[in-house]
Formats: C-alpha cells, sequence, structure tokens
C-alpha cells in the first residue's frame, strides 16, 4: 500500500468565513478592481472591493428581510455571470447556504435538489429557468421565494432590505464559522439521483489556504486576472471564484462560448481555467483553419516543435536545432494561437477529465503552460496539482500541502485532508460508503503515486462517467429509461473522457417477432440494426431517457447491435447486471466508431 503526504507549511483559519475575504478586501484596498463586468459595447467596466462589498450587503439585506434564515438554503440556477457571485456571497453575508444548480437541468433534477434540500428560496436567471421552477412548484412546499436576475432580483432584493440595518446585517453575518455549512453542491450518484455534498466555509478555507498560495504566480502576480467561463455551479469554476476574492485578482465573467474569443481578446486574462474539451476545440478550430488555408503542414509542423521542446524542458536539456525550430514557430504560428486566449494568458488551469499528455505538452510548448490537477466535488475541488515550477505532464500533480494520498490494495486512490466533506445530505448510507471508519475518502478512482509524489489517473472504479467536457453523468438513469421501450434489451451509455454521450443498444428478441411481423420487417436483429424504421422507435426511447438529464448528459448517437448480451457469454451477471468492464472491452471497437 503506498501512501504520500504533503506537510501543512501555513497556517490555515480556524475561524470566521468566507465572507471575512470581502470584508477585508473593502478595508484594506477600496479601489482595488475586483471584477470587471461587460459593457455591451464590447468593453467591460470596473466594479472595486468597496462597490463589491456595498452590492453584496445590500442584496444579503433583502434576503434576510424576505424572512432568509441562518442555515436556510437558497438555491441558484443562472449561467456564469457577475451576478451568480454577488448572490453566493450574499446567501453567505445572510447566513444561510447556496445550493447551485446547473443552469441546464431538467426540470425533474431541479425538483429533486429543491426538495432535497429544502430550499426555502431560489433565484433564477430568466424565465426559462423560473418555468422549470414553478413546474413543480405544488410539490415544493419550502420554497416561498423565486427571484429572477433578468426580472430585477438584485434591485428588489435591496429595494426589500433598506430597513435593514448595518449592525443587523453583520450580526448575521458574523455568527458564521468555519464547521457551518456553505454550500451543498449535488453531484451525481451511481443510481442517477444526485447526492448533495456538504462542504462548510472550513472546507474552502482549507482549499484556499493551500491551492492560492501554491498557486501563487497565477493568483498574486501584478495585474493577474482571469475570465470566468465554466459553469460556477461545479466546483471548479466555484473555487478559482472565492480564490479570486481571496488574492483580490480581478475577475470577469462569460457564459457565451460563441462570443469567448472576442471577450478573450479584450479581457487579456493571464490564466484561465477550463475542461480538457475546451483545449481540444482550441486546437482542433486552429488545424483545421490552418489546413483551409493550405497551411495544414506548416501547422502540424509547428505542432510537433511545440510538443518536442515542451519534452525537451522535461529532460532538462533543450536541443539547439528544438530551440531554433521553437524560435520560428513561436512567431509564425504559436503567436497566433496564444492570441486566440487573449494575448496575454501563461498558464492555464485544466480538471474534470485527463488532458493527455500530448494536449499538455503542445501547450506548454506554445506558452501557456496546462497545470492538470485532481479532485471531486466531495473535496472542495483539489487535492493534488501541477505547479508552475513542479509539474508533470501527463500526470495531476502531488497532493496539497496538509493533504495525503494512499493507494489501496485495489489501486482506489483514497485521500485525507481537511478540504475533504463531512458528508452527503441527507444520505448518511452513502457517507459511510464514501469515508472510512479510519476517514479515508474513497475516490471511486484507480491511480498510481510516483516516487516523487505525482499522481497518476489509470481508471475509474466506479461507474460514473466524466466526458471531455469535465461533466458528471450518471449512466444508469439513461440506461433504465432506455431499456423501458419494448424493442430494448440492454444498454450501455458511455463517453468517459469523449466529447458527448452515447450509446450501445441490444434488441429484445422476444418482443421483436411481433414488430417485425407489424411493420412487415425481417425479425433477426441482424438484419434490422440500419431499419429506419426500428431506429426511429429507439431513437424516441433514447428521446424519452434524454427527458431525465441536462443537455449535456444527453444521448447524442446510438447504435444497435447485431447480437444481445448474455450470461452464456460472460457478459450478464446471473443476477442480469451488466458486466460495464467486459462489455466495453469487448466492443471497444462500436465505442470508438461512435466517435469517429
Amino acid at each position: 500500500m503506498r501512501e504520500y503526504s504533503t506537510p501543512l507549511d501555513r497556517s490555515i483559519p480556524t475561524t470566521g468565513s468566507l465572507t471575512d475575504d470581502v470584508i477585508r478586501n473593502a478595508d484594506q484596498s477600496p479601489d482595488t478592481v475586483q471584477f470587471s463586468r461587460p459593457d455591451g459595447a464590447g468593453g467591460w467596466y470596473d466594479v472595486t472591493c468597496a462597490d463589491f462589498r456595498q452590492e453584496v450587503a445590500g442584496v444579503a439585506k433583502g434576503l434576510m428581510q424576505s424572512g432568509v434564515g441562518a442555515g436556510d438554503r437558497v438555491a441558484l440556477i443562472s449561467r456564469t455571470r457577475y451576478e451568480w457571485t454577488l448572490l453566493d456571497y450574499a446567501i453567505w453575508f445572510a447566513g444561510a447556504v447556496t445550493v447551485p444548480i446547473y443552469e441546464s437541468s431538467s426540470e425533474e433534477q431541479i425538483r429533486w435538489i429543491l426538495t432535497d434540500s429544502g430550499a426555502r428560496a431560489v433565484v433564477v436567471e430568466d424565465d426559462v429557468h423560473r418555468t422549470r421552477v414553478e413546474a413543480s412548484r405544488s410539490a415544493l412546499p419550502s420554497l416561498e421565494h423565486v427571484w429572477s436576475i433578468d426580472d430585477g432580483a438584485v434591485a428588489d432584493l435591496t429595494a426589500l432590505g433598506a430597513d435593514v440595518s448595518d449592525e443587523r446585517l453583520e450580526e448575521r453575518r458574523s455568527a458564521v464559522g468555519n464547521d457551518d455549512l456553505a454550500t451543498l453542491i449535488y453531484t451525481s450518484g451511481t443510481t442517477g439521483r444526485p447526492k448533495g455534498c456538504r462542504l462548510t466555509h472550513g472546507n474552502f478555507q482549507t482549499e484556499l489556504g493551500t491551492a492560492v498560495s501554491e498557486l501563487e504566480r497565477l493568483f498574486e502576480t501584478d495585474g493577474a486576472s482571469t475570465l470566468l467561463f465554466l459553469p460556477l455551479a461545479h466546483v471548479f469554476a466555484r473555487i478559482i471564484q472565492v480564490g479570486c476574492v481571496k488574492a483580490r485578482t480581478r475577475m470577469g465573467h462569460s457564459s457565451d462560448i460563441k462570443n469567448l474569443v472576442p471577450h478573450l481578446a479584450t479581457f487579456q486574462p493571464t490564466f484561465v481555467l477550463a475542461v480538457p474539451r475546451v483545449f481540444e476545440k482550441v486546437f482542433n478550430t486552429a488545424s483545421q483553419r490552418a489546413t483551409a488555408d493550405g497551411k495544414g503542414r506548416i501547422f502540424d509542423r509547428a505542432v510537433e516543435s511545440a510538443i518536442a521542446y515542451s519534452r525537451a524542458l522535461d529532460a532538462g536539456r533543450v536541443p539547439i536545432r528544438v530551440r531554433a525550430q521553437h524560435a520560428v514557430f513561436s512567431k509564425l504560428v504559436h503567436a497566433r494561437l496564444r492570441d486566440a486566449l487573449g494575448g496575454r494568458c501563461e498558464h492555464a488551469v485544466s480538471g474534470g477529465a485527463p488532458l493527455g499528455e500530448r494536449l499538455g505538452h503542445f501547450y506548454r510548448g506554445i506558452g501557456v503552460t496546462v497545470l492538470e490537477g485532481y479532485g471531486l466535488t466531495e473535496t472542495t475541488a483539489a487535492l493534488t496539482v501541477n505547479l508552475p515550477d513542479a509539474q508533470k505532464v501527463g500526470t495531476v500533480g502531488r497532493p496539497l500541502p496538509g493533504t495525503t494520498v494512499r493507494v489501496a490494495d485495489d489501486g482506489e486512490l483514497l485521500f485525507t485532508g481537511g478540504q475533504v466533506f463531512s458528508g452527503y445530505w441527507n444520505d448518511d448510507e452513502a457517507t459511510r460508503e464514501a469515508i472510512d471508519a479510519d476517514g479515508w475518502f474513497h475516490t471511486g478512482d484507480v491511480g498510481e503515486v510516483d516516487d516523487e509524489g505525482f499522481v497518476r489517473i489509470t481508471g475509474r472504479k466506479k461507474e460514473i462517467i466524466v466526458t471531455a467536457g469535465g461533466k458528471n453523468v450518471a449512466p444508469a438513469v439513461l440506461e433504465d429509461r432506455v431499456r423501458a421501450s419494448a424493442l430494448v434489451s440492454q444498454c450501455l451509455v458511455v463517453g468517459d473522457g469523449q466529447p458527448f454521450i452515447a450509446a450501445l443498444v441490444t434488441l429484445d428478441e422476444e418482443a421483436l417477432p411481433a414488430w417485425a411481423e407489424l411493420h412487415g420487417k425481417s425479425a433477426r436483429p441482424a438484419e434490422l440494426v440500419d431499419d429506419a424504421d426500428l431506429l426511429a422507435e429507439i431513437q424516441e426511447a433514447v428521446d424519452e431517457a434524454n427527458k431525465a438529464v441536462s443537455k449535456a448528459e444527453s444521448i447524442r448517437k446510438f447504435t444497435v447491435l447485431p447480437a444481445d448480451w448474455t450470461e452464456d457469454a460472460g457478459q450478464v451477471t446471473p443476477s442480469l447486471k451488466l458486466k460495464r468492464t467486459v462489455v466495453m472491452r469487448e466492443f471497444r471497437r462500436e465505442i470508438a466508431a461512435l466517435y469517429e
């Protein structure tokens, strides 16, 4: 059993809450720019530390006046925008708990999260989200208020709280401590029903107290800034948000992915965070454009030059020939790619899924070092991270200070540290499965730890799928619904590390003859795999299954196989449970074909 610890070499706050950062910033540096907001004309206008405290306090007073009490849950459904961060801190100022919900979540998902969390209020972004909430309003007895950002939620709450005194707000804010709940973040479970991860202010304080210091070059260099475009409902984006406030790093928001490149050009961040799919898209788009312009061979040579240069850095010596080629391509090709990230970006943080060594070396070779890390919602984001001066491309870095990793006998990665959550909301059984009697958190991922403490993820023990976009997807809820079709025998949802979710489907050979006779078709499965009428009915089953999940979790593509999976063939257990690893190994070519 291998184990590696990184000692804690700094003090972590043991009192107070995340709101202390807002107070301190406004007191010590009121005129420092904390945020930049889009001005609607292609530019940005600034929000100072003093401005932010005033706005947060105004909204928090409105929440208190509306009846939101200490410890109450307030849900937040919105794309990434300034108001998301403003409301998050206002909820904390009021002593309440933020429950983020992905803006793409279905009515069913929203209903479950609001029900399970017992949310007393919800702030939505627009009428689309309001409609999804209102569809379940009768089943949500705890829900008292629904405010909409686009309909003036910030102004309305501020006006509502006009009579709440500063002293009363401060009493509520300062009563919150490290052990108090900061947020409930719902993450997919193997049953498909999201589980609420209880993250305290102390969990965040531990994570930030180490991560921001370790990544000092990102957060605290002169002119440091980042443009946040990942969903703030994801713990990865959330920890960067809170880290920027703690470090007074200028931050912007963007949810318009189609116009992300222009936003990056005008904002000019010094670092960004993204999931591997974003880095893949930047690379693929550049490659396609080069090919269309007749410069594909030059681009390919530039790519190989960047990779060779990065690999040579790892070796400790860059040959003169590699250095010379790199200098040429840096001006001809690499500079344009850096411009796509705003021109000033030197670092990027990647998480949510493996980036891959080739892309990691490519980006470092063009001058944008991508620092891969590893963590889960249950661990308040990062457990391990590569650092600017301590990086091994292809790994997810060393444990953060105060964190210990252990490789169990079956290869599963276990962790302890102050950022690890205390358990799931209303689910003691799941908590006991995640945290053992000795306090080790079981990640469900399989990996290795080298002699220097660098962690490499080699597989997934649990069945949760993580797409290339970093979206956690529980396959069971989709598979169960697809199998509800009379024509379907088995369904296997795939997509780990891929750009979208897909599925393999087998046909029910007992139900097939009746359908075939009705439609005048052959009853042999092998002759129906490409039949338009049959595929249309399978598509209906897929569409029905997709109603239970968000668009990012939905099945985009499927293929029908010519034969069913059976116990005799070793693909199904005696209790008719699918042996996922066996099927994925035996049908790896069919799975690969779904993404060609």
